[in-house]
């Protein structure tokens, strides 16, 4: 964390990360005075997060840089109902069990994210909705929350319309009640904790005006106070959706996106969006990402930039050390370094992500297989005939070193026991796994 508090708008500003916010100057004047308490709730649909719901934890960073208390808000509660913002169908009901277990993993990403020390003035709150919410009646939802929500102003709101609009849709009365929900629980927090703030990417802004309206509603014009700020939804500079990969999501946990593909999914930002996120999602200042874009612009080839953030984003997420080794792997892969360097949990990691096949060791035993039988089998040769002229053309290697025209593979090539990688070229990699 910083050591001088920032101002939270002018840094989101900065950033690209201030889409809307309510009753500006006066909330400019409201937030002069560190020690806020402000929120924001992550939906417990997975048991992960991935880069995306990243850029709303980022939000509550620098909300405590700024020298505010943040709150982490689980929606056990509201996770049992589903937000309709952003969806053309009803999502499917998790149990609650599944629910539970989803709050749990998310809180341990949290933790690792935010600081919860509760000496620190601004130390973070995990709170779980379904503290509260679980405990009330229907009966007193309708009476003492539905009465103060006009259904005219609720069918107007854009995610609503659009369900009520779409063909073979709809919306239910689950999900048209999840406004309700959303702002008790600014209500809630308003009353318990003395929180003035929520915050949220832009398509929760109708949800956070509701919860507004409802404290001033409950609490008076003269206790009433409070505001709402929400993020653009930030893509990549082609409009490509951020957190997607060739493979799927970039998750926050190893389980789900293993280090080496996370710190990967970094390296490979194109040049046109690394300033963007290196704004977005690091905690680097203006001088270091200055800096950074600078050395990038003087040797792009280099990707200063590039590394800067990859080496920040996997500190942050799965720590130095981790980041060491995965540093490591991909140097050795796309570098100078050397493979036989490499833990066997990495390069168990770099396996999983390269192209690669199953083979029996027994094949290594005696003069072992011939290099030129293996290519083909890998993708690497298109055949024997083609696999002779890629290695008489010194184009292949094993283990980051050149193979010979006649080279065989053996038992003792192996790293850690296991593995063998082998390359064509200088991008062409195949890892082959010997049981």
């Amino acid at each position: 964390m910083s050591e001088r508090p920032t101002d939270f708008i002018e840094e989101l500003a900065w950033r690209g990360l201030l889409y809307q916010r309510t009753a500006e100057d006066e909330l400019d004047e409201h937030l002069a005075t560190p020690g806020r308490v402000g929120y924001c709730g992550f939906d417990p649909t997975a048991d992960s997060l991935t880069i995306g719901n990243f850029v709303q934890v980022r939000l509550l960073m620098l909300w405590q840089q700024a020298g505010h208390r943040p709150i982490a808000l689980m929606g056990g509660a509201t996770g049992l109902i589903g937000d309709p913002s952003g969806k053309d169908a009803e999502r499917p009901l998790l149990r609650s069990d599944q629910v539970e277990h989803n709050v749990e993993s998310q809180k341990r990403i949290l933790e690792g994210l935010l600081d919860f020390d509760p000496a620190n003035p601004s130390g973070a709150i995990l709170v779980n909705n379904f503290d509260w919410l679980g405990q009330l009646g229907f009966l007193i939802v309708l009476r003492d929350v539905g009465k103060h929500f006009s259904v005219n102003s609720m069918i107007q709101r854009e995610a609503v319309k659009e369900r009520l609009h779409g063909r073979g849709h709809g919306i239910s009365y689950t999900e048209f009640s999840y406004a309700l929900l959303q702002a008790y629980d600014f209500l809630h927090l308003r009353r318990e904790y003395g929180c003035t703030v929520q915050t949220a990417g832009s398509d929760q802004y109708g949800n956070i005006v509701s919860g507004i309206d409802l404290i001033r509603r409950v609490l008076g014009p003269e206790e009433g106070h409070a505001y709402g700020i929400t993020s653009p939804l930030v893509t990549h500079s082609d409009g490509r959706k951020i957190g997607k990969s060739e493979r799927g999501a970039v998750w926050l946990t190893a389980d789900r996106t293993s280090p080496y593909a996370f710190y990967q999914y970094w390296i490979n930002v194109p040049d046109a969006d690394v300033e963007s996120f290196l704004k977005w999602f690091t905690m680097l200042g203006r001088e270091e990402i200055a800096e950074l874009v600078a050395r990038h612009a003087q040797a792009p080839q280099e990707r200063h930039a590039q590394r800067g953030l990859a080496d920040h984003m996997t500190d942050l997420v799965h720590g130095r050390e981790e980041r060491g080794r995965v540093a490591r792997a991909s140097e050795a892969v796309f570098g100078r370094g050397d493979l036989r360097e490499l833990d066997p949990g990495t390069l168990s990691q770099l396996v999983a992500e390269l192209p690669h096949s199953a083979h029996p060791r027994d094949r290594l035993a005696g003069e072992g297989v011939a290099l030129v039988e293996l290519l083909p089998e890998t993708g690497l040769a298109r055949s024997k005939r083609e696999a002779r002229e890629f290695l008489g053309n010194g184009a292949v290697s094993v283990n980051g070193d050149r193979a010979d025209p006649d080279r065989h593979l053996r038992a003792s090539d192996l790293l850690h026991d296991r593995t063998l990688l082998l390359r064509r070229g200088k991008k062409q990699w195949h890892a082959t796994v010997w049981d």
